[in-house]
């Protein structure tokens, strides 16, 4: 049963992730109006997290083996690093007065790649037939 409900959680990661990623990238005439209320985006935002934590629990708990848990590692901990990232430049730059760069490289450059590897390679090894157990 936990097997499948890491599958569960780690394909509504992904369907959030799109949804998340385009409606940053889309532009804003072409979003429908009910689709760029602010309050959507960080709905979505928000489950993001959640799903990445629960993500990383699940897979720290279920049994899988070898590199299918790290990618999964990989895609839960940078769905949960790319906000906590954000917050973190937010909150460095307001507190200090200063443009904080590290946080923000983490935010825009390195949990987007992080989750588009993991998520790449979590789905590569399922079609190669490397289940979770």
């Amino acid at each position: 049963m936990k097997g499948k409900l890491v599958w569960s959680v780690f394909w509504a990661l992904v369907g959030v992730f799109v949804i998340v990623i385009s409606m940053i990238a889309i532009p804003g005439p072409l979003i429908p109006v009910w689709l760029s209320f602010q309050g959507i985006f960080f709905s979505a935002l928000a489950v993001f997290i959640l799903l990445g934590v629960v993500l990383l629990f699940l897979t720290v708990k279920t049994k899988v083996g070898g590199i299918l848990k790290k990618f999964l590692l990989l895609t839960g901990a940078s769905a949960v690093g790319l906000p906590v990232s954000i917050l973190l430049h937010n909150l460095v730059s307001r507190l200090f007065n200063i443009e904080e760069p590290v946080f923000f490289l983490l935010a825009i450059f390195v949990c987007p790649i992080g989750f588009l590897v993991g998520a790449v390679g979590t789905i590569v090894l399922a079609i190669k037939g490397k289940q979770v157990k």
